[in-house]
């Protein structure tokens, strides 16, 4: 439930993002809220500081990294592709990676259960998206634009391993996820002062600012590192498919766009792979002691 409720706040980025002063530039306005959101979160964190090793310091430093890497690819991506294909091809490349990440270091082996919930998700997130699309259009695919969106599902997909195996070792969420936000966005300022911040100092450009920063970055981050403490980051990662359901959803409701019938569809494989994994999966200990509480066989 945590992520599902951070997944809302992303997914109203979008929707914001379009309510930004006319010429300013994704990249900026993504970076500018990340910068302020770690600075929000870097200071919440302060009373549990923990010392950590050198390998967990430099663990924090590649997650930073890859922090600040996300805004700095996926809103390029959107700029040269579309909010549709970016959107899909970076939530969608995001859960593979870290399946595929977690699976080579170790941690975990994709379990059957999140490899079904995984394909529905992609396929529900990319009909979904890409349904208004899919009726016609002619326009050419940007190679460099696609990377971008895959380097940054692959920098989410990063980060998130990342802070949950710093968790699962004993360090406090809020320590992990404010060093590494606080040094991300540190990291991505060269990319806010190094444009034009005309828009910076209106009314809209500090709102949008100050949402992104607020919801999106410091409460959905907060609950991010609640659920890390609880599941694994591959389930965490491809529970975040909720983000383009909220941002449809608001779309429709707040920007008056119209879905097609089959972007409704979508949305329902989208909706049943989340409950899929939403809901705990019970060990075949507990369904052995079940079907030997009803009275029913167990061999």
């Amino acid at each position: 439930m945590p992520i599902l409720a951070a997944s809302v706040f992303w997914g109203t980025t979008g929707t914001a993002g379009s309510l930004a002063p006319a010429g300013a530039p994704a990249a900026a306005i993504g970076s500018a809220g990340l910068a302020l959101g770690g600075l929000l979160l870097f200071l919440s964190h302060r009373g549990a500081r923990q010392r950590g090793t050198r390998a967990e310091r430099g663990l924090l430093l590649l997650g930073a990294v890859a922090i600040a890497g996300y805004p700095i690819t996926f809103y390029p991506a959107v700029a040269r592709t579309g909010v549709a294909v970016a959107t899909v091809i970076t939530l969608g490349s995001a859960p593979v990676f870290a399946g595929l990440l977690a699976w080579i270091i170790g941690r975990a082996r994709p379990s059957r259960r999140w490899l079904c919930a995984t394909v529905a998700a992609v396929l529900g997130c990319a009909v979904l998206v890409l349904g208004p699309e899919l009726r016609g259009d002619d326009a050419p695919v940007d190679l460099t634009g696609i990377v971008l969106a895959a380097v940054g599902g692959l920098c989410y997909a990063v980060y998130s391993l990342i802070s949950a195996r710093l968790i699962a070792r004993g360090h406090a969420s809020n320590s992990v996820l404010g060093t590494m936000f606080g040094i991300g966005g540190l990291l991505v300022l060269p990319v806010v002062l190094g444009t034009d911040l005309s828009w910076l100092f209106t009314l809209r450009g500090v709102g949008v600012v100050l949402h992104l920063a607020v919801f999106p970055t410091f409460v959905a981050y907060r609950l991010f590192g609640y659920a890390l403490r609880h599941t694994t980051a591959q389930v965490v990662v491809t529970l975040t498919f909720a983000e383009p359901a909220v941002a449809a959803i608001l779309g429709v409701v707040v920007l008056g766009e119209r879905l097609p019938m089959v972007s409704w569809g979508g949305l329902a494989v989208l909706a049943f792979a989340l409950v899929m994994l939403a809901v705990p999966e019970r060990s075949r200990r507990d369904r052995v002691r079940a079907r030997a509480e009803s009275g029913s066989p167990v061999g």
